[in-house]
């Protein structure tokens, strides 16, 4: 190691510093034991690269710091800020210019032959593999941190809503090919000693269940690319998504040790789908870089957020969408543009009564097609309507005409992908054509009737204006709609700035995960990697880690 050892300012090497915990610790520690790679180094560089994101420490004291320590190690520093005299390091070039011609990345790469696997409750369990021949890394000219004028590709995802039923884990499977247990989307059932979850075989709704829906957070100080002496873990300048390119990843795992969120994955053995079965336009990007789909052996992966269908590969009505929002059976995970308010996590999460009774309503509504001949020679009273169309009840119409009295005219257009912007106008379509029709809508008394004058419910009274009637429509999507009343970052005070909000009960320091009402078996899915490693020679550790949200993440958002 450097002369420039971590101080009493850095904490002990000893020191528990992940927020997964000490097991969880350990067990990195033990991987990287089992590697050819330094431990020391990566455990350190992991502490400082959060230190970094707290604020702590500088990104030049990181990159000085460390930096003799990884040209030693690795032949080369290519993490995003290096060092000033680089250019003038013996063998400061490219390691990827090592690995050209026939030379094989498995006598460059440097880990153990058994490796090591430790069993978790999903959040990160591991999975290795093999290398593969390497080609040279396209690199994007002027690529630039994203920023609050660029698009940035983020979630939304309501708890609370969560029906736990897998569909999002089994749909992210069958789109990347990750071998089963290495779950790039994970979803647990959770009790912390404040909330408890019911008994798999003994309740009465799923909504009891307290979940946790994990993807990688694609963070935009992601702590995992501070370590990374390859250049391999890479924010994109597109969309902003965290990636690995495979063919430049060369197995050190000290990104797994860097992430507080344990998502990454190792890849052990081959993996189960052949390359050959891959296509091509789903695993490189706009940038000619393999950074999609199941990584090959000795690589590491993770949630990517799609950025194949992102970059337009599979057709333009795919771009902003992902395939575990796609699969999601209550809508409850909103993809889109953080930066954008008019994108649906941001519509979501700001007032996600209203979002959800959008969803609901628009699918039980008639077609604005087919509503006009429907109402083909009806009278125009608000009993005859209801009387002679099926889906337009009081509650129904109510609840239509609380979203038009909210309607928002945003400046910025919906991104690609999005959906709420799409259910809000069937809405309008359907008010619209009910005016059109000759029911008299703003009526006092057809108000009166649907429950949308001020003085049914706890709003002002006196002069009724835009916003008291705002109040009241809000009033009634809360009625209609159990609304999650939290919102937190997950581990925000790591100071990741995550790019998933979450909208429910956040998970204490003491969460432990729980068995859920759908198992990973009954939707032919593995919990964790090593029940599928078990047979191979890998040791299995039998430890129990908690959720890992530790004492920071108590602070909502």
């Amino acid at each position: 190691m450097s002369s420039d050892e971590p101080t009493d300012e850095t904490a002990a090497s000893d020191e528990t510093f992940h927020p997964l915990g000490e097991t969880w610790q350990d067990d990195l520690e033990d991987v990287l034991d089992d590697t050819e790679y330094d431990t020391e180094l990566g455990m350190e560089m992991g502490r400082d690269a959060m230190r970094v994101t707290k604020g702590e420490l500088s990104e030049e004291e990181f990159h000085e710091r460390y930096h003799d320590d990884v040209m030693e190690e690795f032949g080369e520093d290519g993490r995003t800020i290096a060092s000033p005299d680089d250019a003038d390091d013996e063998g400061s070039g490219s390691l990827l210019s090592s690995l050209a011609g026939d030379e094989s990345r498995r006598e460059v790469l440097k880990k153990g032959a058994a490796g090591a696997g430790f069993a978790t409750l999903g959040w990160g369990a591991v999975d290795q593999q093999e290398p593969e021949e390497p080609q040279e890394a396209v690199e994007e000219p002027g690529e630039v941190h994203p920023d609050e004028d660029a698009t940035q590709w983020g979630m939304t995802i309501d708890l609370e809503h969560c029906d736990g039923c897998l569909s999002c884990v089994t749909a992210c499977n069958a789109e990347h090919q990750w071998d089963e247990g290495a779950n790039w989307m994970y979803v647990l059932a959770f009790e912390d000693g404040n909330v408890e979850s019911p008994e798999p075989d003994n309740y009465e709704s799923v909504h009891d269940f307290n979940f946790l829906v994990r993807p990688c957070q694609h963070c935009t100080d992601a702590p995992c690319e501070k370590v990374c002496p390859t250049t391999a873990r890479h924010t994109r300048d597109r969309g902003g998504l965290v990636l690995t390119d495979y063919e430049v990843c060369i197995g050190c795992r000290y990104c797994q040790v860097a992430c507080p969120y344990g998502v990454n994955y190792f890849q052990w053995g081959e993996p189960d789908v052949e390359r050959e079965e891959l296509s091509e336009e789903g695993v490189y990007d706009y940038r000619d870089r393999p950074v999609s789909r199941r990584a090959p052996r000795g690589v590491m992966s993770k949630c990517v957020f799609d950025p194949a269908r992102q970059d337009g590969n599979h057709g333009e009505e795919l771009v902003g969408t992902t395939a575990c929002e796609t699969a999601c059976p209550p809508s409850v995970i909103q993809f889109g543009d953080k930066n954008n308010p008019n994108s649906d996590p941001e519509r979501y999460k700001d007032n996600p009564a209203r979002a959800r009774t959008l969803i609901r309503l628009s699918t039980g509504l008639p077609s604005p097609d087919e509503l006009p001949s429907m109402l083909e020679g009806v009278d125009s009273t608000l009993d005859a309507v209801t009387s002679a169309v099926d889906g337009l009840t009081e509650a129904s119409i109510a609840l239509a005409v609380a979203v038009q009295l909210t309607n928002v005219e945003y400046e910025e257009e919906a991104p690609p992908g999005d959906t709420l912007v799409e259910q809000e106008q069937t809405i309008l379509d359907v008010v619209s054509i009910l005016q059109n029709h000759g029911l008299a809508l703003t009526s006092q008394e057809v108000l009166a009737r649907l429950g949308l004058t001020v003085d049914q419910f706890d709003a002002p009274t006196g002069d009724v204006d835009v916003s008291d009637r705002e109040d009241v429509a809000q009033e009634r999507f809360e009625d209609y709609i159990d609304a999650p009343e939290e919102e937190f970052e997950l581990l925000a005070d790591v100071g990741t700035n995550p790019n998933v909000t979450y909208l429910g009960k956040q998970p204490g320091p003491n969460a432990h995960q729980v068995p859920g009402p759908t198992s990973y078996e009954e939707v032919g899915m593995l919990n964790v990697r090593q029940k599928a490693l078990a047979d191979e020679t890998v040791s299995i550790f039998d430890r129990d880690v908690d959720l890992g949200v530790g004492e920071e993440s108590n602070s909502s958002h």
